[in-house]
């Protein structure tokens, strides 16, 4: 038996801050823990130390496997100090402390803990294929790797992604659509501006054009519509000379009414042909419909622990679902997670030990019910 709190523990003193990443040790952690518990484990490698995992158990052709997935790297620590050490796992009033308790440490280690609990009985059942990623809080990285490697990726019937919920199941997120703008222009002396052409007067133009953005595909029943948001500027080299260039990023989050395609002609009807764009991260939103029965399943399975049957919610992050879920020809997909979403990439993160705990019963919950062991 595996204990979650002391596997999170374990993991967040192993420090997978992204980028560089390092995740191969952390990755082999999980893999040596699964492999002795029957899993068949495989790592994909993703450069210098770093590495994700896929490790299977199970199998049989009247059902698909259900899909685990979680990732092991966190985003940096910030600039503001930690009252906690970042990288020691410690506890204090029913919290663990650490970079990536809850974003999602907490959520792999519960759910390896939930899998490796039913020993050989998953040997003859439907199984599970457990995905353990690196690289994915900077756009999944990881996860499209092993998209992309001819035999990476088995079948799966369902996904169940671990990122923070606080256990409360989430049928889908929001995509983002991430993309650079650009305008040129032609560089002069700043005393005399007449001889060139400012670039950051037209990004000013564009920026305001994109504050009263409105997008033209219908919200979504439960997502809502679309949002945008203009995070970074840049331009210029020096005060004294006209700016040739001028640079921003825009962060779009998507709902299933509105295609990136879509989106990205409406960005250009709208800026006008000054401005150029180009994409640097493409992840499509992901929904479940509510009705679907596997879904329905695990909202009544969730209702103990949550003091009644949650309705539908959505989260408003990406997950590696963006990745696998079309991968695996979209099979229904919740998020579900022991983390506290509004610690994630905080200062100071935490998650609560009870949580954690709660979270291994509720998917040995789910486990059982879809492998019927």
């Amino acid at each position: 038996m595996v204990d979650a709190v002391e596997l999170t523990k374990q993991l967040v003193r192993m420090n997978t801050v992204n980028p560089p990443g390092d995740e191969e040790a952390c990755a082999r952690v999980i893999g040596k823990l699964l492999s002795d518990s029957g899993f068949d484990v495989s790592y994909y490698p993703l450069g210098d130390r770093r590495a994700s995992l896929v490790a299977r158990i199970g199998g049989s052709r009247s059902k698909k496997p259900m899909c685990l997935t979680g990732h092991i790297d966190t985003v940096p620590l910030g600039a503001a100090p930690w009252t906690k050490d970042p990288f020691a796992g410690e506890t204090d009033s029913g919290s663990l402390y650490g970079r990536g308790t809850s974003d999602m440490k907490s959520g792999v280690a519960a759910m390896v803990a939930a899998a490796i609990s039913f020993g050989n009985k998953l040997q003859t059942s439907p199984g599970l294929e457990l995905v353990i990623t690196a690289g994915e809080e900077v756009g999944c990285d990881g996860a499209f790797d092993l998209v992309r490697q001819q035999g990476a990726l088995g079948r799966a019937g369902a996904v169940l992604v671990g990122e923070p919920s606080s256990n409360i199941p989430y049928i889908g997120h929001k995509g983002a659509f991430w993309l650079y703008a650009k305008t040129k222009g032609v560089t002069a002396h700043g005393s005399m501006p007449e001889l060139g052409d400012n670039a950051i007067y037209k990004m000013a133009k564009a920026i305001t054009a994109l504050e009263n953005f409105k997008f033209s595909t219908p919200p979504h029943p439960l997502m809502g519509q679309a949002t945008l948001n203009v995070g970074m500027v840049n331009g210029g080299l020096n005060i004294n000379s006209v700016p040739d260039e001028a640079k921003i990023t825009i962060d779009i989050r998507s709902v299933p009414t509105s295609g990136h395609d879509s989106i990205r002609n409406d960005l250009h009807k709208c800026l006008g042909p000054e401005v150029e764009l180009e994409t640097f991260i493409d992840l499509e939103s992901v929904y479940s419909e509510p009705e679907d029965p596997w879904i329905q399943r695990v909202l009544d399975l969730t209702a103990p622990y949550l003091g009644g049957r949650p309705e539908p919610k959505i989260g408003t992050y990406f997950t590696d679902a963006a990745a696998l879920t079309p991968a695996y020809g979209s099979p229904p997909t919740l998020i579900l997670g022991p983390g506290e979403l509004h610690m994630a990439h905080k200062t100071d993160e935490y998650c609560v030990i009870e949580r954690v705990e709660a979270a291994v019963a509720l998917y040995k919950d789910i486990i059982k019910d879809w492998c019927e062991v």
